[in-house]
């Protein structure tokens, strides 16, 4: 007996010490797979063989593993180009460049990084080219002025406009810096047919449907066009996403409230969404969802990816859209109409709101919100009630009475424009605004 019992003693010891030695095994492995996943994408980000996510940077980092990679980005030619692989052009950085430009600006302001840590940002998306720098930065500044909550913004522009970009908001006050971030990025197309996507309707408007492409990390994101002014916080604007239904990815307004002065209704050559189609100057996107969808369409019975529909689209309707990359949009809408959530007039007010007059029900009760001073009108005299917004808002100085600096010099040049059908509904444009301004003055009363 006792001989079964010393037997069975020691194969027990032998099971549990072969079972410890397997156990050890098993745990240095992970430690060394892990330690070469580790090592791999240290090499990785030194060679710039990147996946293309955004590099984002972090406090006490000094930037890319590479320390040479901004040299060679500098002296190297500017990426215009984008494809699904990022494959570098010879001579050129590729995605390097991208990778720089989106992380060069990113919260190298005192307490930025501090501040905007804590709460996660609203992401805005501009894309600008030609002579639209003036104008954008007037949009960034409406949007900074009258939200509370931080900001992140995607400049999408040409080269030549960069320094002009990061030299503006670099000098903004402090105070007012704290509250975003900056990235600026190069005009990026797909390789083939580039020349098209840019010239599609004005200079590099359809860069807008590449943003879910390019903005990988980026699960949420409102995009604006460059002639946007904000009246009242974008955090307004942003709320609008926690009441999209599960299959809502995008939120526009409609091109028109009054059928009879409609475009698309009376004039497309193409499909477009509901009975006047939409605009989509102000655009809130789920992109996480916008990814991942597949989008019926009329041109196969297969339901296709979002980079999968651009190009067959373009190539089927190019002959028959006036308003480029808007019409694309209009035409997916149509027939995924569960996909779009649709907000009022007041989010996206343009002349034709009131040229012809008032037809805007939702701002004649609440306001405008956002101001969309599409065809010029910041810059002519067609329209001065929006010029004079325009104005007000660009002249402005940072940290002035908002009341005594922009309120009250506002409300006297659109009575100077009541010889005009918007000038006429000029309360409608300071209704709102009033209400952000005097947020606005008391804002530094609450956080004391």
């Amino acid at each position: 007996m006792r001989r079964y019992f010393r037997i069975l003693l020691c194969c027990t010891l032998l099971v549990f010490f072969s079972a410890l030695y397997v156990f050890s095994q098993f745990a240095s492995s992970l430690e060394t797979e892990g330690g070469f996943s580790e090592r791999h994408a240290h090499r990785a980000s030194s060679r710039g063989d990147y996946s293309g996510h955004e590099v984002k940077k972090v406090p006490g980092k000094e930037g890319p593993a590479d320390p040479g990679q901004y040299e060679r980005c500098k002296s190297s030619v500017s990426v215009s180009y984008w494809n699904p692989n990022w494959r570098d052009s010879p001579g050129g950085c590729g995605m390097n460049c991208l990778m720089e430009s989106a992380c060069r600006h990113t919260a190298d302001k005192p307490g930025s990084v501090q501040d905007v840590a804590r709460v996660e940002p609203m992401h805005l998306a501009v894309v600008a080219c030609g002579s639209r720098l003036v104008e954008t930065l007037a949009m960034l500044k409406s949007a900074v002025l009258f939200s509370s909550k931080p900001l992140q913004f995607h400049v999408f522009a040409e080269d030549e406009l960069h320094s002009g970009f990061k030299e503006a908001l670099d000098s903004w006050p402090a105070a007012f810096q704290a509250k975003f971030n900056y990235s600026l990025y190069p005009i990026t197309f797909p390789s083939e047919n580039a020349r098209e996507w840019k010239k599609l309707f004005k200079p590099c408007a359809s860069q807008r449907l590449f943003l879910p492409l390019l903005l990988k990390d980026v699960d949420s994101l409102l995009y604006v066009d460059t002639d946007i002014l904000f009246l009242q916080p974008v955090e307004e604007i942003w709320n609008f996403l926690s009441q999209f239904n599960s299959s809502q990815l995008a939120g526009m307004a409609p091109e028109h409230e009054e059928p009879r002065i409609g475009w698309y209704n009376r004039f497309a050559r193409h499909p477009y969404y509901g009975k006047t189609g939409v605009n989509s100057g102000v655009m809130l996107m789920n992109m996480t969802r916008i990814r991942a969808t597949h989008f019926k369409n009329d041109m196969t019975s297969v339901p296709l990816l979002w980079r999968e529909l651009l190009m067959p689209l373009l190539q089927k309707y190019k002959l028959n859209i006036t308003w480029g990359d808007q019409d694309l949009l209009n035409i997916i809408f149509h027939h995924n109409p569960e996909g779009l959530f649709v907000f009022p007039c007041q989010w996206n007010y343009r002349p034709d709101h009131c040229i012809y007059g008032s037809n805007c029900a939702a701002a004649e009760q609440h306001g405008v919100f956002i101001l969309h001073g599409n065809r010029g009108v910041y810059h002519n005299d067609k329209q001065p009630a929006f010029r004079a917004i325009y104005e007000a808002i660009q002249q402005f100085p940072f940290g002035g009475d908002p009341v005594g600096a922009l309120l009250q010099p506002l409300e006297e040049s659109l009575r100077d424009a009541s010889h005009t059908y918007c000038g006429r509904v000029g309360h409608l444009f300071t209704k709102r605004l009033r209400h952000s301004i005097e947020a606005l003055r008391t804002a530094p009363l609450r956080k004391a």
